[in-house]
């Protein structure tokens, strides 16, 4: 069985090309489904008044024994 989870991921960047975390947020999860996460992700995102914050929904696949 295959089940898939979510996770809110990021924080704030050194410059707007988004490649260098300076200050990490808290990963925010597991969540089951992707309107779980996204309300997190709404959240965190509301939170930062930065340019520079950037927050992102992953998703991991996991293969549960029958």
């Amino acid at each position: 069985m295959t089940t898939e989870r979510f996770w809110v991921v990021g924080g704030e960047y050194s410059c707007l090309a988004f490649k260098t975390l300076t200050k990490a947020a808290p990963v925010l999860g597991p969540f089951d489904t992707r309107e779980e996460a996204r309300a997190a992700w709404k959240q965190a995102s509301s939170a930062s008044s930065s340019a520079m914050a950037k927050f992102s929904i992953a998703s991991e696949q996991l293969v549960l024994p029958a």
